[in-house]
């Protein structure tokens, strides 16, 4: 099983202060396709991105939002005793949050968020022959409206809309069509990690359930289930 999840801090109650009722509906499609995930397996992959580049993270790993403005410790094996990692990238911290109460052991595979098609690729095919649920982490264009991160560019509506579509129908090639100098341009954190699920499920049938999507604050968020047929 597959689940494609955005990675905003806000997912947190504690971090989202007065949006917290804004974002609820969410926050529990996000936490429906984990639970989903954990019924599947407790044996996870999280795939995200960060700038320190392409590594692996060991489930024995702690971290915390506190660098988002709350100190909510979460791990992505919850036997681990290890200490917390201030600076676990935010993808990961994501994983942790989604993965609590599931029992879940996540390990954490990171790219850099503008790693080329065939490095995405590279990873995506080592995963595909491993017996585990995948989670992956990402946000789409942080640059929907004025107001957005990265200000307004007028591609992003269709550059979601086609990232929506394609995990609603849960095809890997148009992920895997994605253009990566594009994804750059529009700050889409989650362009390498949906090109490595891209390669990770290619060649098999699944299908595809979009739980929620839309650009709230200017960023594009999509939650989604991918299953076996």
């Amino acid at each position: 099983m597959v689940v494609v999840l955005p990675q905003p801090p806000l997912l947190v109650p504690e971090l989202a202060g007065g949006a917290a009722a804004e974002t609820a509906d969410l926050r529990a499609a996000c936490r429906a396709a984990a639970a989903r995930l954990g019924a599947a397996t407790s044996s996870w992959v999280a795939v995200g991105s960060d700038a320190g580049g392409r590594r692996t993270v060991g489930p024995d790993t702690r971290g915390s939002f506190v660098g988002f403005g709350a100190d909510v410790v979460v791990a992505l094996d919850p036997a681990s005793t290890a200490p917390v990692d201030p600076d676990l990238p935010l993808p990961l911290l994501v994983a942790g949050w989604a993965a609590a109460g599931t029992g879940a052991r996540v390990r954490g595979e990171l790219v850099a968020p503008d790693a080329p098609p065939a490095e995405c690729a590279a990873l995506g095919a080592e995963l595909a022959t491993e017996p585990v649920g995948l989670l992956v982490v990402g946000d789409g264009s942080a640059k929907h409206t004025l107001k957005a991160p990265g200000h307004l560019d007028e591609r992003s509506g269709p550059f979601d809309d086609a990232v929506a579509a394609a995990l609603r129908d849960a095809d890997p090639a148009a992920l895997a069509a994605l253009d990566p100098a594009l994804g750059d341009d529009l700050w889409a954190a989650g362009r390498a990690p949906w090109q490595v699920l891209a390669a990770a499920a290619a060649g098999q049938r699944w299908t595809g359930e979009l739980l929620w999507s839309g650009a709230p604050y200017g960023v594009g968020y999509h939650v989604a289930v991918w299953c076996r047929a």
